[in-house]
């Protein structure tokens, strides 16, 4: 047993509560790299996965704004889909193809930081934004 899982297991015996320094983030950026999005074949602009990963150590935001690029998500019809998770809210996109809107992303995630709040998207967002799940009155 590693020195993280037997800290892990000493804070349930004693019933405490599981935090750690990533709890401290502001929110939490996903995107998909799963069956559909970033796959030219089919149409789609690649994640520019390798420029993301340097940004984000580059900046040191993965302390405010983590940054997880995961498999399938599963809207596939939308491709290059993404979500942003914070305390209030689960925001998801869809149809990013163009670096400037990674730029932009990039640069909300500096003023979230800098700010210590998860700012609004950039407007030019809006139009990428989905219901993920069926809503129901």
């Amino acid at each position: 047993m590693n020195a993280q899982t037997k800290r892990i297991c000493e804070k349930l015996s004693r019933n405490e509560i599981l935090c750690t320094p990533r709890s401290c983030a502001l929110g939490q950026i996903i995107f998909c790299e799963g069956c559909c999005c970033g796959r030219a074949d089919r149409g789609f602009k690649p994640l520019p996965r390798e420029w993301i990963e340097y940004q984000w150590k580059e900046e040191k935001l993965n302390k405010s704004v983590q940054l997880t690029i995961s498999g399938c998500l599963g809207p596939c019809d939308l491709a290059n889909v993404f979500c942003i998770i914070s305390p209030r809210r689960i925001q998801w996109l869809g149809g990013v193809q163009e670096q400037k809107q990674y730029d932009m992303l990039l640069s909300w995630a500096k003023a979230s930081r800098d700010s210590g709040v998860l700012l609004e998207l950039p407007n030019e967002f809006n139009r990428h934004r989905f219901e993920r799940f069926a809503v129901s009155d």
